[in-house]
């Protein structure tokens, strides 16, 4: 037994700023927001933690360019 364990639970941060949480279940990684600027992914599935990530950064870099 290696003792590894693979958490089912990962903080997602996108510039140093919080935007969520995902949480492993049968269905994949359900993305939960934690600032209200990624409420829009709130609930949304993704194939894994890196996944829901590249989405935060991508979505935050959206959102900052029709700000400009």
């Amino acid at each position: 037994m290696s003792g590894l364990t693979v958490s089912d639970s990962y903080v997602i941060e996108v510039s140093s700023e919080t935007a969520g949480i995902v949480v492993r279940d049968k269905s994949g990684f359900r993305f939960f927001a934690a600032n209200h600027d990624f409420y829009s992914l709130e609930g949304r599935y993704f194939r894994s933690a890196r996944e829901a990530e590249r989405a935060a950064t991508r979505f935050k870099q959206s959102r900052e360019e029709k700000a400009a």
